[in-house]
């Protein structure tokens, strides 16, 4: 053990060390000076006709496969997929691994003529704002479960970001991730143009839909239309002659979503001595570790922080590079789709850590939790001030590690991945393996033979922590990928996720304005690459997803807390939520609670907030505090700083950021601390009325 120089108290929360300054700079100045031709908009693609990936998501980009959970194998055509502006196009092999698609995926037609607002009024589908009208009797856009018959509560939208009715697509969310293995059927009908008038099918569907004769590249869609899509749509009651159009998809099962994952955690965990990751009981070795320096502050120095602990830890890596170096995707044994990821024999991986001991430790052993950092960030962040406030305050003791795929070094690969899609299926492997390291972090606190042993995690030779509850507290990154990392953890059962929500292609980025100096890398704004048809950009962001959903929370949130996945105990989870969030979408973080039966701190906003009155529509209020369940809770700066968000796929761009005002919060902080016990409980710190943050503003 060594010891490192003193530091003083680091008091002010950090921002997301994007790049530095000087470099961001000149990336977007040489962005501006790009100005790539323009082309025709790939969106308006004829399907069955010529290469064409819209309407997407679609089962016609499938093929047969006993051997999946679905029944079908993903089978995008190579000639569809998008090409950046190096001609270079996406490889659709990567995406052919899967048994089906996104459980949140946007779905996505192009409908010329309802391209425009007025039209879009003037068709009236259901809105953002007012879900409950997905169930109206005439809606003009419905999502049926094939297998139920009933129907999903979605919403829709115009693409925002198009910039041209030529461009513009239109985008169907589902406002609760679709069930694992489910075939669902888009229907549209009674679509308008700006003027009211009915839009007429295009040729492919109307010859389908009237019983026409169809050329021969059509023909083998009679039979799946009529046995698996208008049957279904008849006993929904939607008349088959008044559709615009109407299709397929399946979503992918749970075992092709989350195999790799689970495949290299057991396999990890295995290592250790540890077989039965589902019974509560840490069995086996602790990860090999060491402490690198040991920080002791003086209350003058820092009067929350007695300790400060730095070191590295050993994981197996899974990855084709050695060491885990950056640029190195799983390593698969064989070309078979179903292959998992493979450990090359004595490749591992060391990650560091970086662990905060309050003073109060010193009186009662402190409560471990891991701690999940913001985007492109690192496990410097459990050094903010509102970290140390919440371990001095409540006797916690921080550990981080990196979230490899998305931190501070992994930046520069990052926006060569914007520009090559090729490589993004490296960051979703890498992700996978950053969560990996994160549950080895947490068996580090929870095995006696981990941080507990060593001596800079003790005073008088006993420990500074009582190891046997591990808990998760993380915040914006650390809350999307703190979802993902709840799922699977076999250490922690109760998970707090700051500012949240999940599906970075379909919800999170372009809601974002983290997003904004990066989009112009992958729009093809700057050279090197990218993809400038911006009537393709909501397809591209989907087509990510189906790979991120490895590797964040919206492949996992199904199985988040009660419905825990195979060999995996079950989790309680508190979401808090900042109200007109700037970076991560409060729209995407409802979503995620509907899909983890999470339930609602009501009122959730003040009277005043009528925009988003039915913004939690659909989650149950929390019947009676203290409440022993999964919920969230809603936390607003107030109307005197903060601007209601936009209701289109664009980021606010008024008023005050609230990001980081929720852990900055005295009452949420007790909050997390009520619920992160043993037998905790969500609390009502808010006295029956809206939660207010610190800084609240009428």
């Amino acid at each position: 053990m060594t010891k490192g120089t003193r530091r003083g108290s680091r008091r002010g929360p950090r921002r997301f060390p994007v790049a530095s300054a000087a470099a961001l700079a000149a990336m977007l100045a040489l962005a501006l000076g790009a100005a790539p031709a323009a082309a025709a908009p790939g969106a308006d693609c004829q399907i069955f006709s010529e290469p064409c990936l819209l309407p997407f998501p679609n089962d016609v980009f499938t093929r047969p496969d006993p051997s999946t959970p679905t029944g079908l194998r993903v089978d995008l055509p190579q000639a569809a997929m998008p090409a950046n502006t190096n001609g270079v196009q996406i490889s659709a092999a990567p995406y052919d691994r899967a048994d089906g698609f996104s459980p949140g995926s946007s779905i996505i037609v192009r409908v010329p003529g309802l391209d425009n607002p007025a039209a879009f009024d003037r068709t009236d589908p259901v809105r953002l704002q007012d879900l409950s009208r997905a169930y109206a009797p005439g809606a003009p856009i419905v999502l049926i479960d094939a297998a139920t018959g009933k129907r999903q509560l979605i919403w829709a939208e115009l693409d925002a970001n198009a910039g041209s009715p030529a461009d513009t697509t239109l985008l169907i969310h589902p406002a609760v991730n679709l069930a694992e293995g489910h075939r669902y059927i888009v229907a549209l009908r009674n679509l308008k143009d700006a003027d009211g008038e009915v839009l007429q099918a295009p040729t492919w569907f109307r010859l389908l839909r009237d019983h026409r004769p169809l050329p021969p590249s059509e023909r083998s869609q009679r039979g799946r239309y009529e046995s698996r899509i208008f049957p279904v749509l008849r006993r929904a009651g939607i008349q088959r002659s008044r559709l615009y159009e109407a299709w397929d998809f399946t979503v992918e099962s749970r075992r092709s979503l989350t195999a790799q994952m689970l495949h290299i955690r057991d396999d990890a965990f295995a290592q250790l001595g540890d077989t039965n990751l589902a019974d509560g009981t840490v069995q086996g070795q602790a990860p090999p570790f060491q402490v690198t320096g040991v920080q002791d502050f003086t209350p003058d120095q820092n009067p929350r922080l007695l300790r400060e602990v730095t070191g590295t830890f050993t994981v197996p890596c899974y990855l084709t590079s050695a060491s885990c170096a950056i640029g190195g995707g799983f390593n698969y044994p064989s070309a078979s789709p179903d292959a998992l990821p493979a450990q090359i024999p004595g490749n591992t991986a060391t990650a560091q850590f970086d662990c905060i001991i309050p003073r109060a430790a010193t009186s009662a052993p402190a409560r471990p939790s891991l701690y999940g950092h913001g985007l492109l960030g690192s496990r410097g962040e459990v050094d903010a001030g509102n970290v140390q406030d919440m371990a001095a305050e409540h006797d916690f003791m921080f550990c981080a590690t990196d979230w490899w795929g998305l931190s501070s070094a992994d930046v520069s690969f990052d926006i060569g991945v914007l520009q090559d899609l090729n490589l993004f299926p490296i960051v979703a492997d890498r992700l996978q393996q950053g969560v990996l390291n994160t549950l080895f972090l947490g068996r580090l606190m929870a095995n006696p033979g981990g941080f507990a042993s060593d001596p800079a995690f003790q005073l008088g030779g006993q420990p500074l922590f009582d190891g046997s509850h591990v808990y998760y507290d993380g915040n914006s990154q650390g809350g999307i990928m703190g979802g993902m990392t709840t799922a699977v953890e076999p250490d922690v059962r109760r998970a707090v996720l700051g500012v949240p929500g999940m599906d970075y292609g379909g919800l999170l980025l372009q809601r974002s304005t983290d997003f904004t100096p990066f989009a112009v890398f992958l729009y093809g704004q700057a050279p090197g690459g990218g993809y400038t048809d911006p009537s393709l950009h909501p397809l591209i962001l989907d087509l990510m997803q189906q790979l991120w959903d490895r590797a964040e929370a919206d492949g996992y949130a199904a199985h988040m807390t009660s419905d825990p996945l195979p060999d995996t105990p079950p989790h309680e989870v508190l979401m808090q939520v900042a109200y007109g969030d700037h970076q991560v979408s409060q729209y995407a973080a409802a979503v995620e609670a509907r899909t983890i039966g999470a339930a609602a701190h009501v009122p959730a906003l003040d009277a005043v907030r009528a925009q988003d009155q039915n913004l939690l529509y659909g989650i149950p209020a929390i019947p009676s505090y203290p409440y022993h369940g999964s919920a969230i809770v809603l936390w607003d700066d107030g109307p005197g700083l903060v601007s209601p968000p936009p209701l289109t796929n664009t980021p606010p761009t008024t008023g005050k950021d609230p990001h980081g005002d929720v852990r900055a919060t005295v009452a949420a902080r007790t909050q997390k601390s009520e619920f992160l016990e043993p037998n905790g409980a969500v609390v009502d710190v808010c006295g029956g009325a809206p939660c207010h943050t610190d800084v609240y503003t009428p």
